[in-house]
């Protein structure tokens, strides 16, 4: 292997971005894989792509800073300049000696989203890509969700990348070491202090500092300014081919779920892996635990190592190797429960069948709707104390991580109303996307949703699965539907276990409290509390809707 250091592209207004590149000894020709990252190049060197794996199958290997960061000039603006500094960037790297004039792009996250980006640019050299864990749009998962703020996110997210920002703006070393130390400790608050911070779009531990948050502020401001971000309604314009990576605990899920929806909705080349995973973090990193759940080591990636998978997949779309990946079926998931393997022709898989299961008088759970009146449910829902996030699908400070945890002390609150089934007599598989359509009211003008699915298991631990939210806007009063999205999962529930639903107001610190008053979130500072209604009589039939998949003969 050869190695050049702070190897220089030139983008169309001048801008010089750096990268290293890696390369097999002599002559090539050789395709060329690169990662745009705004998480210095060098820190994660090995995470997604092994440079070593790739450059002794015959790849040269590119790391990139993006715009404004680290060694790259120009300035930072997250998601701004991906498509145009993504497109000149693939032009370049095929034009690189040794070059076989053919390029793919890989990684994760943010710089899964900067393969999206190049790719609606349609450079012409660009072939594949390998997006992980990345969303398609920003307002379900990135920026917001159900019109929730992804609070625990932005902060993390913008303290994290702001303090090279801060370090770069400093005058002299004195000036860098105070302002970074501020951040740092802001950094380390934000569970006790930063997250309760208010107004929450403008949160202050970020505000303060003058860095650029993940877009939150740009986009309350601007919905177009959003659109950087965005993939949804654009894969038309996609001409490589794509292979998603996704964990069902993963921040970003349904987004992956989605890009490849659309992607094959469009006859265009797909693939889709998703595992019991976090955002951070594939199982078999932790012998296969995940929250408090283990999961085995049949967990990590399936049958083969994930590099040597990836690499299959740009041999077949760089090199015209007919090594059989575009005969295998595009959908390859991790069934938990029963913690397994299984290959589908299409997600979500067809025979699911959406099988509405109702809430019920005494918190009960059952597939037949009511038939009489029943006394709703109520509580009090108060956003000076709410319901504290407990596992999930997140990113965000460390005190809170994801994954499957025991939900008793969440199911212990008076302000968390609890539904559940009789045992099951048989297993029941749950594979696809999850929804709620709740019956409800509030005296407030505006509150939030949050509705969780939970697997019981026959020692009576609750643990959960998928979760969502809506933020509605209400007459103080008076009933409405509201429909909850709950993404997707995959899970058997096991004979003897039980299904649960819980119905609350809020999950903070991931997402931001719902100060019940309908000002907008980028002034809202005073709090009330609201007093819910749940109905699930017969003219309200509450009830969450499950992707039941009818067992294999």
């Amino acid at each position: 292997m050869e190695i050049e250091f702070d190897v220089e592209a030139t983008m169309r207004d001048g801008a010089v971005l750096r990268a290293d590149v890696y390369r097999p000894v002599g002559d090539g020709p050789w395709p060329v894989l690169v990662q745009r990252t705004p998480y210095d190049r060098r820190a994660m060197l090995q995470m997604f792509l092994d440079p070593f794996t790739a450059v002794s199958r015959g790849y040269i290997l590119i790391h990139q800073d993006t715009r404004g960061r680290f060694r790259s000039e120009g300035d930072w603006l997250p998601f701004t300049y991906e498509a145009e500094d993504g497109y000149d960037t693939v032009r370049w790297a095929a034009s690189l000696p040794g070059s076989s004039g053919v390029v793919g792009m890989f990684g994760a996250s943010y710089t899964g989203n900067t393969q999206w980006a190049a790719a609606l640019a349609k450079p012409p050299e660009l072939r594949a890509i390998s997006p992980g864990v990345t969303w398609s749009d920003p307002s379900n998962g990135l920026h917001f969700r159900g019109g929730a703020i992804e609070l625990g996110l932005n902060g993390w997210w913008s303290l994290t990348t702001g303090a090279g920002e801060i370090v770069a703006r400093a005058q002299d070393p004195a000036q860098a070491f105070t302002a970074l130390g501020a951040a740092i400790a802001d950094f380390d608050g934000l569970v006790p202090d930063g997250y309760w911070g208010l107004p929450a779009a403008e949160l202050p531990a970020v505000a303060r500092h003058g860095v650029p948050d993940i877009g939150v502020r740009r986009a309350l401001a601007d919905p177009a300014a959003a659109d950087g971000a965005t993939i949804a309604g654009k894969h038309s314009s996609v001409e490589a081919a794509a292979l998603s990576t996704g964990g069902w605990f993963d921040i970003f899920l349904q987004g992956t779920l989605d890009n490849h929806i659309a992607m094959t909705a469009l006859g265009k080349p797909s693939r889709l892996i998703v595992g019991p995973w976090t955002h951070t973090a594939r199982a078999g990193m932790a012998g296969g635990v995940v929250g408090e759940v283990n999961f085995g080591m049949a967990s990590t990636y399936p049958g083969i190592a994930y590099d040597e998978l990836q690499l299959d997949w740009f041999d077949h779309w760089l090199k015209g190797v007919n090594n059989g990946i575009d005969a295998e079926p595009p959908v390859k998931i991790f069934v938990m429960g029963i913690n397994q393997w299984r290959s589908e022709a299409e997600w979500p898989p067809a025979r699911a069948v959406d099988t509405p299961w109702y809430l019920g008088a005494d918190a009960t759970l059952t597939p037949a709707p009511p038939i009489t009146e029943q006394t709703p449910d109520r509580y009090r829902y108060d956003p000076a104390d709410p319901v504290r996030t407990r596992g999930g699908n997140l990113v965000m400070a460390s005190e809170y991580p994801a994954g499957q945890f025991d939900q008793a002390a969440t199911e212990q609150r008076p302000d968390v109303l609890v539904y559940t089934s009789e045992p099951l007599a048989d297993n029941l598989e749950v594979t696809g996307q999850v929804r709620m359509r709740l019956h409800a009211a509030t005296d407030a003008p505006s509150t939030d949703w949050v509705v969780r699915l939970c697997d019981v298991d026959t020692d009576g631990v609750s643990r959960n699965l998928c979760d969502g939210i809506q933020r509605i806007q209400a007459v103080p009063g008076e009933p409405g539907q509201y429909e909850i999205d709950l993404w997707s999962t995959s899970n058997v529930f096991l004979a003897g276990h039980r299904i649960r639903v819980q119905v609350t107001s809020s999950n903070f610190p991931r997402w931001d409290r719902n100060l019940n008053t309908a000002e907008p979130a980028t002034t809202a500072v005073t709090i009330r509390t609201a007093q819910q209604t749940i109905f699930h009589d017969a003219a309200r039939p509450s009830h969450i809707i499950l992707p039941v998949v009818p067992p294999t003969p």
